[in-house]
């Protein structure tokens, strides 16, 4: 209620309020306007801001007290003191609202009203404003978060414009406060509006808190990209901007990322110097501060950890080892020599084969404590100590809750509980390997041989008690919920049992290609591990145990009379996610008893089973999002079925099911108008459903493109394989049906020029594309459509034409691809090692098969693309060394996986890789072929010979021991 003072005659004033931005506003609105401050708590701000004239009526004391500008307007010595009426010039929203505030009512202040407010309070002197918009400033700055409802990055940069013009004092608080946000900074759509100026400071500031040296470096990049014209590129190199790139501590940048730069016009120099620094420390048998950096400073080796800092990701940065990681967790003040010393003793303690980590004194290092890291990834990191790591985890990162450490394969897994023990807040962990290719239901087996332990990957005590299990009981039960072990043969039943018992929390499991477990392993699991509702066990032994484990309520006998009814209570009417493909040990009537139970399944994989129509028919399930039927007898109608009943169905995977084509046909037979018109399967999905991912074959053809289209309007993901004809005008027709694809992948289809090019000039998302096996070869034409998004290319047996020139168009116009392959470009010649090193230099895939004469004069070039993980080279030429593989693994730190052909082989052989010559490698595949005659009248002519494969040896290591299979198929 307004004081008596405030209606008082005489004691009043009219302040006639005309607004500085009367030009933009609403022309409807020039009627006179008069209120009162006596009713300000009733203003309707929002309408009244668009007024240009508004006449207020307020009390002259008030005013006089609160404002410097009114108390000297109105009781001194001007004209105005004694008018009952002074006209006022200014924002008219922010002058009503400094009024509202003179006259008590409250403030709602924001990121874009702050700045108006501010100029108001300081130009009518109304101290007590300034006062308040100075501390929220101050407290909503003082966060280590943002606020997303009162804080715009536009709006932050004009405060900081305005403050830096007229010398405010609150600069340094903004500018620490964009530092502790830079990831949140970068994302903004008008980041790249921000000033160099203040770009710079928040990239100095010591409190910089991003995820890691990658963000930094990709965001710079981008920064100068988005305020450089594209013809200025070559002399902007001079800029004095460029400056800031020497903030970026390029020895921690991950390899893939700083050896893609080496093409980047600003980056390309840093990129060198980065590439060789982190091949250096990542091949070096020791580890000293002093020879890195001369005794000198130690910033650029020290990872950026703040204590705002909650995610740490190292991930592919090879270069990352104990003493490195200890580095930055040390106090930068108390780093003495004595410290150093101690560091690089570390590195050389670790090497030893026998060294047990719990007598390392780590008391000697004092680590600092950043409480807010709960995630930390250390995933391809192979020159990491993840056992050793653990007792810096545990010491500096008491908050941590995910552990990713994907392909670390020396980790080993029998010291899974100590990351338990360590790590008493760890939720998920993640310790994927690559699946092996020993997959038993997929090969012929020729031969194997025993498997050699790898005695210099254990300690003392793990030669002396080799049966402890991967999880030791712990008395302290686990708050495990997500474990990931997929890949590593290395995990045995009896690790299985001890995960039942420790991780009783335990809600999703990923087993996927853990070949080494049990049907009656992984049925123990799931009985015990009641909270389980997500299980991935992929191309294991999966089988009937666990069929019963997840149906207790039925009895084998039950499963052979086929009484099939609904169990709420069972473990299966529990699961979301399932995943069981390639998994052979179920048979049809213990997987239509699984399927029938599923009732509240999101994510179903049964790929490769022997899953038929009655399973389908009996899943009475609605919550389907992810289908994955490929490979199995079903038809149409019952796949329609799940459909029908599932309108959430986001991916459906129905590749190689040879019954979708056979209903498809009978249809055309009965009724040839609904075949061509509505295909039974595509119909109900163009109705029913809006995907995201789509991979057919069999029976999938235009007029089934055309049932689809309204499903397929936000499509990401479209793979059509064998038995599927889309033709040419079908082809055509994918971009303009799917404008947001980013992955296609077609097998067998016929392709053109004008098909190629016009995926690659509309579909500007595209970053996937794979043309295998395709009918109708592709020329040059193809490869002058510019793709910077696309990331993965595959050109298998649709290039056959492709030369060295080509090849050269295709770096240019795909200049960020990393993953490369290529088959039959029989015209491709040793240059194209050249061509390929320099065009995708950040390349991690590279196969090449049948493509000339790549290899006839060795491989020296491609020896240059350091950051490969995976590479395969078949029948490209005779005149591989025989040392090839032991050298490439040397070269290319980060090198997991390697596939040959003896027929490549200089010296008709290879050398095998023992423990210390594999460094990072996880599987070797060497091929070998026998050479036949192509034909009876090729005897005639002379010795005219075709090879034909004859075997592949297969080396494997996990982190307990080295296999070697010999098998039939070709891998």
């Amino acid at each position: 209620m307004a004081s008596n003072v405030d209606t008082a005659e005489g004691e009043t004033v009219i302040l006639n309020c005309i607004d500085s931005n009367g030009s933009t506003l609403d022309v409807h609105h020039h009627e006179e306007i008069f209120i009162s401050t006596v009713d300000v708590s009733q203003w309707d701000l929002t309408s009244l801001a668009h007024r240009p004239i508004i006449k207020i009526k307020a009390n002259r004391q008030r005013l006089i007290q609160q404002s410097t500008y009114f108390d000297g307007l109105l009781s001194g010595s001007f004209s105005e003191s004694c008018f009952d009426s002074i006209s006022i010039h200014w924002d008219m929203e922010s002058f009503l609202s400094m009024l509202r505030f003179i006259s008590g009512c409250s403030l709602d202040l924001t990121s874009e009203n702050f700045l108006p407010l501010y100029e108001a309070a300081l130009f009518f002197g109304v101290e007590k404003l300034l006062l308040v918009c100075r501390s929220w400033l101050g407290y909503v700055t003082s966060e280590g978060w943002i606020w997303p409802p009162q804080l715009c990055l536009e709006d932050l940069v004009h405060i900081w414009e305005y403050g830096r013009e007229n010398a405010i004092d609150f600069l340094p608080q903004l500018i620490d406060y964009l530092a502790r946000n830079f990831i949140w900074m970068t994302s903004c759509k008008t980041f790249h509006n921000v000033p160099f100026e203040l770009l710079l400071s928040c990239v100095r500031r010591p409190c910089l808190t991003i995820d890691s040296e990658k963000h930094l470096c990709d965001a710079l990049l981008q920064w100068l990209v988005a305020n450089t014209i594209t013809s200025d590129l070559l002399s902007f190199i001079g800029d004095a901007r460029l400056e800031i790139l020497t903030e970026i501590r390029t020895t921690l940048l991950p390899l893939p990322f700083a050896a893609g730069k080496r093409r980047c016009p600003f980056f390309s120099k840093f990129a060198e110097r980065s590439v060789d620094a982190i091949c250096s420390l990542a091949t070096s048998h020791s580890f000293s501060l002093e020879n890195i950096l001369g005794g000198g400073n130690f910033n650029q080796l020290r990872i950026r950890l703040t204590e705002y800092t909650k995610i740490l990701d190292l991930s592919s940065c090879p270069q990352i080892n104990l003493p490195l990681l200890l580095l930055s967790m040390l106090p930068s003040d108390n780093l003495d020599k004595m410290l150093t010393k101690k560091l690089s003793q570390l590195s050389l303690k670790l090497e030893r084969p026998n060294m047990d980590i719990s007598r390392i004194p780590w008391e000697n290092f004092p680590v600092l404590t950043f409480e807010a890291v709960q995630v930390v990834d250390v995933s391809n990191c192979p020159m990491l100590h993840l056992e050793a790591a653990m007792e810096c985890f545990s010491k500096s990162f008491p908050s941590l809750t995910t552990l990713k450490a994907a392909y670390i394969l020396n980790f080993r897994t029998m010291k899974l509980h100590q990351l338990l023990q360590k790590c008493p807040l760890l939720s998920g962990i993640d310790l994927t390997v690559d699946s092996t290719p020993l997959l038993p239901a997929k090969l012929s087996v020729i031969s194997s041989f025993p498997a050699v332990m790898l005695q210099t990957s254990t300690s003392f005590h793990e030669e002396t008690c080799p049966a402890v299990p991967a999880f030791h009981f712990v008395r302290r039960l686990s708050l495990i919920t997500k474990l990931i072990l997929e890949g590593r043969t290395d995990i045995y039943d009896s690790d299985l049992h001890s995960v039942a018992e420790c991780c009783p929390s335990l809600c999703c499991i990923n087993l996927n290609a853990c070949t080494s477990i049990t049907d009656s392993g992984i049925s123990v699991l799931v009985l015990k591990c009641v909270e389980l509702h997500s299980i991935f066990a992929c191309d294991t032994s999966f089988g009937q145990n666990c069929v019963l484990s997840l149906c207790p309520n039925i009895s084998r006998v039950d499963i052979l009379a086929m009484k099939i009814e609904k169990h709420t209570n069972s473990l299966a009417n529990k699961l979301q996610i399932l995943h069981i493909g390639g998994c052979k040990g179920i048979n049809e009537t213990s997987l239509l008893e699984l399927v029938s139970q599923t009732h509240r399944i999101r994510s179903l994989c049964l790929r490769e089973t022997q899953l038929v129509d009655n399973s389908l028919y009996k899943f009475s399930g609605s919550s389907l999002e992810m289908l994955d039927i490929s490979d199995t007898k079903v038809s149409c109608h019952a796949v329609s079925h799940v459909v029908r009943r599932n309108p959430d169905l986001k991916c459906l995977v129905a590749r190689g099911c040879r019954h979708l084509l056979q209903e498809e046909n009978d249809i055309l037979e009965s009724s040839p108008a609904l075949s061509y018109n509505c295909p039974v399967l595509y119909y109900e999905l163009g109705n029913s459903c809006n995907l995201e991912e789509i991979s057919l074959g069999w029976g999938f053809s235009f007029f089934s493109l055309e049932a689809l289209r309204p499903a397929i309007k936000m499509l990401r993901t479209f793979v059509v394989g064998l038995g599927g004809s889309l033709g040419e005008d079908g082809l055509k027709l994918v971009p303009t049906f799917c404008p947001w694809l980013e992955t296609l992948i077609l097998y067998f289809q016929v392709v053109s020029d004008s098909v190629v090019r016009n995926i690659l000039e509309t579909l500007k998302n595209l970053q996937v594309l794979a043309l295998c096996y395709c009918f109708g070869d592709i020329s040059s034409l193809s490869f002058q459509s510019s793709a910077p998004r696309l990331r993965k290319l595959k050109l298998e047996r649709v290039s056959a034409q492709m030369t060295n020139d080509d090849l050269f168009t295709l770096t240019q116009n795909c200049m960020n691809l990393t993953e490369l392959s290529l088959v039959g470009c029989r015209r491709l010649n040793p240059e194209s090692q050249d061509t390929i090193s320099k065009g995708w230099p950040g390349l991690i895939s590279l196969h090449l098969e049948d493509c000339g004469g790549v290899t006839a004069k060795g491989v020296t070039s491609l020896m240059n693309c350091q950051a490969l993980e995976d590479l395969l080279l078949r029948h490209n030429g005779l005149g591989i060394g025989r040392n090839f593989i032991i050298c490439a693994a040397s070269r290319m730190p980060l090198l997991r996986k390697v596939a040959v052909d003896v027929c490549d082989a200089k010296d008709g052989d290879f050398d095998l890789p023992d423990f210390l010559d594999r460094n990072f490698l996880r599987i070797v595949k060497i091929a070998r072929c026998n050479l036949k005659r192509r034909t009876l009248d090729s005897m005639k002519s002379g010795p005219c010979t075709t090879p034909v494969h004859a075997e592949t040896l297969i080396l494997t290591w996990d982190s307990k021991k080295l296999s070697k299979t010999v098998v039939k198929e070709r891998l």
